[in-house]
């Protein structure tokens, strides 16, 4: 996957989840890079995708002559819809920020070996079963996905603005919140209220 400037910075993920603080800021630019790339572009399409991506800069902010409506769609924005009813959408940065939350649990649940790809151990703390895991990143990308919902709300309200963009259903029903593991039972998708996830994934969340 080539290299590019992202959206969002390892230091944005941090207004939505704490993040411990030893998780390396280029290790976890991998996964936005990948969020990116298979989760967020898709969505857009790539004729938007890479309009908007060329008015970054390297810190993940927008340039200066950035046109507003792409600075909204970025950083999130109000506005009255047709109805003159107030529409406070967040924009793309907790879309990229939750899909890069649910790219880096599916895979840093795996370690990859000489022999093969094995379930990680920790001293201090029983690694979080498989299907469990799965739990996890489907609430992650549940929660990307209710955010993703409000910018197609706003592209929607904003077509004018947005001509490369067009809606599409398969852009809709590609984005599954569960994960790429498989063999869980499907009918157990949420994790106990009281389940504590902060012992069973001590490399991402603190």
């Amino acid at each position: 996957m080539s290299t590019q400037n992202t959206l969002i910075i390892p230091d944005t993920l941090k207004r939505y989840e704490d993040i411990a603080a030893n998780i390396k800021p280029e290790r976890i630019k991998v996964f936005i890079q990948k969020a990116q790339e298979l989760d967020l572009k898709p969505f857009l399409g790539y004729a938007l995708y890479y309009d908007l991506i060329k008015h970054l800069e390297a810190d993940g902010t927008l340039s200066e002559g950035t046109p507003q409506h792409y600075k909204d769609l970025l950083n999130g924005s109000e506005y009255l819809d047709e109805q003159g009813y107030i529409v406070l959408h967040q924009g793309l940065q907790p879309v990229l920020a939750y899909f890069t939350f649910a790219r880096f649990i599916e895979a840093d649940a795996i370690h990859y070996t000489a022999t093969g790809p094995v379930t990680k151990r920790y001293d201090n703390a029983d690694a979080l079963p498989a299907k469990d895991v799965v739990k996890l990143v489907q609430q992650q990308r549940s929660t990307a996905n209710a955010y993703t919902n409000e910018v197609e709300r706003f592209l929607l309200d904003h077509k004018e603005q947005f001509p490369i963009w067009h809606y599409n259903q398969k852009n809709k029903t590609a984005r599954q919140a569960g994960p790429r593991i498989r063999g869980v039972d499907r009918t157990d998708l949420f994790l106990q209220d009281d389940y504590n996830i902060d012992p069973l994934i001590p490399e991402l969340f603190n």
